[in-house]
C-alpha cells in the first residue's frame, strides 16, 4: 500500500524510541487547508482496532486509517533535508501518485 525509504524508516524508528510506550507509526489524512487534505503522521502508543496494520522495513510497525486507504495507495514516505527556505530543515515528505494538485505552501493536496 505504501513504501518507506530507508531514511524515513530510520527517522521514524528514532522518534519511536523517544516516545514513551510507542507501538508504531500511524498515517491518516484530514480535510484541511486550501487544497483539501493534509497528511497526519503520528507516533502512536495505542492501536486503533480498525486500523490496517503492516510491517515495513526493519520491523517498523505501520498503522493506516482505513478511511484514507484509497487516497494513499502507492504513497512513498521519505525523509529529506529541505533547503527551499534557505534553512536546512529535515522533514517527512509524502510522494503520492494519486495527488492532482498541491496548495502553494505544500501543506495540503487534492485527489480526483
Amino acid at each position: 500500500m505504501i513504501t518507506f525509504t530507508e531514511a524515513a524508516v530510520r527517522h521514524i524508528k528514532k522518534n519511536l524510541k523517544k516516545t514513551l510506550n510507542s507501538v508504531g507509526f500511524r498515517l491518516s489524512i484530514k480535510k484541511t487547508g486550501c487544497s483539501g487534505y493534509a497528511y497526519v503522521p503520528a507516533m502512536v502508543d495505542q492501536v486503533v482496532p480498525t486500523d490496517l496494520h503492516f510491517m515495513a522495513q526493519e520491523g517498523l510497525s505501520v498503522y493506516i486509517d482505513p478511511a484514507c486507504e484509497t487516497f494513499i495507495k502507492g504513497l512513498i514516505v521519505d525523509y529529506v533535508a529541505d533547503n527551499n527556505t534557505g534553512l536546512k530543515q529535515k522533514r517527512l515528505v509524502f510522494i503520492n501518485p494519486n495527488e492532482k494538485n498541491r496548495c502553494g505552501c505544500g501543506e495540503s493536496f487534492t485527489i480526483e
